[in-house]
């Protein structure tokens, strides 16, 4: 029988969240905290992202810098960080069964904070059907291929999907030496910002094919080319080496389903109040598993505001109650999903279609609560929209739920 080994708080995930969480929450006084992470080298994401956009406007930095930063600060601050850990399932309310080099271990804590991420839909995932060649990727693959292990990727490649993701994977296609035949989206335009697009297609001469979608991959031991279906019907070939399907995130939430927590049908990750608590008592979520997929700014913003509430719920055991919180199409989910009147953290939410001059409504039982235009003139599926939380305190805890639409 395996021993249990306890600690005061136990955190899954070595990414920007959970390392935040973990630092805030050592540096505290919240006792033992421990971090695990399945993969050899703790960082997360920022890991094999190459590019900058990470840090602050006087401080930018790399991603592999920044996710050194992280690891440090957490260090540090009194927090063990345990990489080749892989948490395998629940073994109690609040205990976890873990296994790594060292063999099979039980650890119980106080309280869990599950930070596991996200990950893209890979090509099976997408049904896209063809033959099964070599120059298939995703993001993240490719980004570990080419700035992890130094692999040769191709010559010519595709980039499936025109967001923010998609376009640090075809400055990663360019990084190793290929070139870019063209990025695609099924949706009418871009979802990135202006500059970004226009830099792409007149720097460096990247075509973007909007309304268009793959339909199937061509080659037998290589790739050498993908099939598109375009608005109008017509299909065509591209002629490549290498593909990458980007975007389309969904969470890592298989620990939180297989300890029965509920699921936000939108987001597809744990439901969460404003305090990141989850269904459980004692298990609080932060990150991209609760909303795929934000920055690691975000992130790490959403591990250091859940470190304050599980500071409480180790020192009094409170749990807020909260109602819950619903959006209505064409906004596809909002995160967190639960709303209390002490909630102070901004709400993230998506939508499916593309919006112009958005404003949003938010009510209770017929009772309009907030009104707020937002930021952007044209608001764009896979882009993130923000939601202020200043009019939380006008819930009724007693009432029903609270809605969020768009005027």
């Amino acid at each position: 029988m395996t021993a249990v080994r306890q600690v005061d708080v136990l955190v899954v995930g070595a990414g920007p969240a959970g390392l935040a969480a973990a630092a805030r929450l050592a540096a505290a006084g919240a006792g033992r905290v421990e971090v695990l992470d399945r993969e050899r080298q703790a960082g997360g994401v920022p890991r094999h992202c190459a590019h900058g956009g990470y840090g602050t406007l006087l401080h930018p930095l790399t991603g592999p810098e920044y996710a050194r930063l992280l690891v440090t600060a957490t260090e540090r601050a009194g927090a063990a960080v345990r990489t080749g850990v892989t948490a395998l399932d629940w073994a109690g309310p609040l205990s976890l069964r873990t296994v790594s080099p060292g063999g099979p271990e039980t650890i119980s804590a106080r309280a869990v904070v599950l930070a596991t991420g996200a990950r893209e839909r890979p090509r099976a995932a997408r049904l896209v059907p063809g033959t099964r060649p070599a120059g298939v990727y995703t993001t993240g693959e490719l980004q570990q291929a080419v700035h992890l292990y130094r692999q040769h990727i191709g010559t010519r490649a595709v980039v499936v999907g025109a967001e923010d993701v998609s376009y640090a994977a075809a400055a990663t296609v360019r990084a190793a030496g290929a070139s870019v035949v063209a990025m695609l989206t099924d949706l009418p335009c871009a979802q990135t910002s202006e500059a970004r697009a226009l830099d792409a297609r007149l720097r460096h001469r990247i075509p973007l094919l909007t309304d268009t979608t793959v339909t199937e991959l061509v080659g037998h031991g290589r790739l050498s080319g993908v099939r598109v279906r375009h608005r109008d019907g017509r299909t065509t070939t591209l002629a490549c080496d290498t593909v990458v399907f980007t975007g389309d995130f969904v969470p890592d939430h298989e620990l939180a389903r297989r300890g029965g927590l509920l699921l936000d049908p939108g987001t597809r990750g744990p439901a969460v109040d404003g305090t990141l608590h989850t269904s459980r008592p004692g298990v609080f979520a932060v990150g991209s598993v609760l909303h795929a997929v934000e920055s690691a700014a975000t992130a790490a913003r959403e591990g250091a505001h859940a470190a304050t509430a599980i500071q409480r719920w180790l020192e009094t055991g409170d749990r807020p109650d909260g109602v819950p919180l619903l959006v209505a199409p064409p906004l596809r989910w909002i995160a967190p999903n639960r709303v209390g009147p002490a909630d102070r953290t901004p709400y993230v939410l998506r939508t499916s279609a593309v919006l112009t001059r958005p404003v949003l409504h938010v009510t209770q039982n017929d009772r309009l609560l907030h009104a707020q235009p937002l930021r952007t003139r044209t608001a764009l599926p896979n882009r993130t929209l923000t939601l202020t939380a200043g009019w939380a305190r006008r819930v009724d805890p007693k009432g029903g739920p609270v809605r969020v639409t768009l005027a």
